[in-house]
């Protein structure tokens, strides 16, 4: 038997199975009257085909007599289907469901099933439930059966998958966590890549840790990594507090942060997730201090940092950027008035253009000041924030999702913050998202906050934080916000093409609904021309019926191809997107490019300036040695004349004398 879970944390077969048991086709010894009752014949018809073609496979079983309308219909209907693979099916099935019955799962959640396949099979398949973490998940073992086949085991990492409940929005919820936690921590830095997320560094009653854990959210085990460093950097210290981890494809980035032994400048390490080893890069440009309770958010191939408080204490307001591509510092000297000095603030890129500073504390104050520096312009504005307005606070957490920015936890000099509150970063306006008690850790400071994805939904999760005691507690959350901000980018920016494909999805429900008015005219039509007096009524319902139940499997075999179609685009959106990422990037590449071009260029006019230069003063000196040469000549000839007496005056020239001899 499978225990039912939360329908966003099912994975395939057993959504498909969950689904199909809700409809009314396990347990039911009339599934075809259990679908007409809650669902439209055409409706019907579609799932039931469905489901026969995942189960069964594809239709091999001979076609009905034609006067048996419903029995044909249905093998119709299933035949159309063609060579469909199982896994499609079960996928479209569900769709189906879910566009027909929204809240089906909800319904269906208090309810435990049992699977029961409707097709003969020369063996038996058990079932048992393994309970293991306070979590029911079924194991299908090899069990021998009399004819001698065997039932194949399935791999029991693979059972377990997605096994948290994440079926309600906008509440924080406690998963069950297998593996060894890490130790309870604040500070630290967290980062996701590929559906992991990695824990590094922090602070446990005073002490740094340098451990490095991870965490895979789709079987929710903890690990811990054995890191080792390069020979050439044996001697860099792993231990810090208050940094920022960088994901940077499948690498990870530790910057800043404070240590036992602090640098003079920021240093920025380097963790190869598949070697499992630390380097500390080296980079160029006018470095920052080093520094912990900055803010990093990545913009393109570019860190922003902003912030923090040196190891001295001294608080921060500066602002970098370190160059991913040429690992090269920048410091920006921006217009405007910037946020007063501050550290444990969060911050969020929005559109790629806009930086946000919210919160913070200095050494007696916290905030709840909201600062925005537009990366185009260099400037900084205050503008005015709008709704319910956090309170001030420090060492929370927050995460951007489209244009909603989420933020968790955080506390100032009296209790922790126990709301999550949400703002539209295009409109400015602050909500409160949900509450929680107190003692729970998301109502903590210095915990950590990502997003990751979860059967196509955004999901939020918390690790660690101070409220009194160390956590090292993961909760989870699904936010109920759906932003469209990023379609909107993307229709506006990228070719015609993605704009056209959004639209055709956005049609696909108005082509269902003309097509189904259509049928429902042709059926009309159909009963005005076939109503002739002389014929029998019984004939007459005989042939609407026929004709109806074709009407019914071709509209069938329409919303097919719709659903197929709406795929297809959905598929061509997400590669468009994905395209429109990459594009974002190569152009950055190429405005750093283009940027050190123009330096290139500006050095070589000044080194031909100071060729030309040179050339002039080769070209001088040339003369002044010919005016100094003619000089010295002069010089030499009047002294001889001098030395030779009245008889050298008298005396002809050299020249003279010889042509006389």
């Amino acid at each position: 038997m499978a225990m039912m879970r939360g329908s966003s944390s099912l994975q395939y077969p057993d959504k498909f199975y969950s689904a199909a048991s809700y409809v009314g086709f396990e347990g039911s010894n009339s599934p075809t009257k259990a679908l007409t009752s809650k669902f439209a014949k055409s409706t019907a018809l579609l799932l039931y085909s469905l489901y026969n073609q995942a189960t069964v496979g594809p239709c091999n079983i001979p076609e009905p007599s034609t006067w048996k309308i419903v029995e044909h219909s249905k093998w119709a209907s299933w035949n159309q289907l063609g060579n469909m693979s199982s896994t499609e099916a079960m996928r479209l099935f569900v769709k189906i469901l879910e566009e027909e019955d929204p809240g089906w799962y909800s319904r269906a959640s208090s309810s435990v099933v049992e699977p029961v396949i409707d097709v003969q099979m020369n063996h038996d398949s058990k079932i048992e439930l393994v309970r293991e973490n306070g979590n029911s998940y079924p194991e299908t073992k090899t069990i021998s059966t009399e004819n001698g086949n065997q039932v194949g085991t399935q791999d029991k990492d693979v059972v377990m998958e997605s096994i948290v409940p994440v079926g309600v929005y906008d509440q924080w919820i406690a998963p069950q966590i297998s593996g060894q936690r890490p130790r309870p921590r604040y500070e630290h830095g967290a980062a996701v890549v590929q559906d992991k997320l990695y824990i590094y560094g922090g602070n446990h009653n005073g002490r740094y840790l340098g451990d490095l854990h991870v965490l895979d959210l789709r079987s929710w085990t903890w690990s811990k990594i054995n890191a080792k460093a390069e020979v050439e950097s044996s001697s860099i210290s792993t231990r810090c507090a208050g940094n920022s981890l960088i994901p940077w494809g499948n690498k990870l980035l530790s910057v800043a942060g404070h240590s036992k032994d602090p640098s003079e400048f920021i240093q920025v390490k380097m963790f190869d997730i598949q070697t499992s080893t630390w380097s500390t890069l080296k980079t160029s440009g006018k470095a920052p201090v080093s520094r912990g309770g900055q803010s990093a958010n990545l913009v393109g191939t570019s860190l922003v940092i902003f912030g923090g408080q040196d190891a001295k204490g001294t608080l921060l307001n500066d602002l970098y950027i370190l160059d991913l591509e040429t690992m090269t510092w920048g410091d920006i000297d921006a217009i405007g008035t910037p946020p007063s000095p501050r550290s444990d603030h969060t911050a969020a890129i929005h559109v790629e253009r806009y930086l946000l500073i919210f919160g913070g504390a200095s050494h007696t104050t916290c905030y709840n000041d909201l600062h925005v520096l537009d990366l185009q312009t260099m400037e900084w504005s205050r503008p005015t924030q709008l709704g319910v307005i956090p309170t001030p606070r420090a060492g929370h957490a927050g995460v951007a999702i489209g244009e909603y920015w989420f933020i968790v936890g955080g506390g100032d000099t009296k209790s922790g913050v126990s709301e999550t509150v949400v703002l539209n970063m295009s409109t400015l306006a602050w909500s409160v998202l949900t509450s929680v008690e107190r003692p729970i850790p998301v109502a903590s400071e210095g915990l950590s906050l990502i997003v990751t994805s979860y059967n196509g939904e955004d999901v939020l999760v918390s690790f660690g934080g101070y409220n009194g005691h160390y956590n090292n507690e993961v909760y989870v959350l699904k936010p109920s916000h759906k932003s469209t901000l990023q379609r909107k980018i993307i229709k506006n920016s990228i070719p015609e093409s993605v704009s056209a494909t959004q639209n055709a999805t956005k049609a696909a429900p108005e082509v269902e609904s003309e097509l189904e008015a259509s049928q429902e005219g042709k059926i009309r039509e159909i009963v005005m021309d076939n109503h002739d007096p002389a014929k029998p009524k019984g004939d007459l319902i005989l042939v609407l019926k026929t004709e109806k139940h074709e009407l019914e499997q071709s509209l069938s075999k329409e919303r097919l191809n719709a659903l197929q179609l709406k795929q297809e685009l959905a598929d061509a959106e997400t590669r468009n997107s994905e395209l429109y990422t990459e594009l974002q990037s190569v152009r950055g590449q190429l405005a750093a490019e283009q940027s050190r071009c123009f330096k290139l260029e500006v050095e070589v006019a000044e080194l031909s300036q100071k060729l030309q230069t040179i050339g002039t003063l080769q070209r001088e000196l040339e003369l002044l040695q010919r005016q100094k040469a003619a000089s010295e000549q002069a010089a030499l000839n009047a002294k001889k004349r001098q030395g030779s007496g009245v008889w050298g005056w008298l005396a002809p020239p050299p020249n003279q004398r010889e042509d006389d001899v």
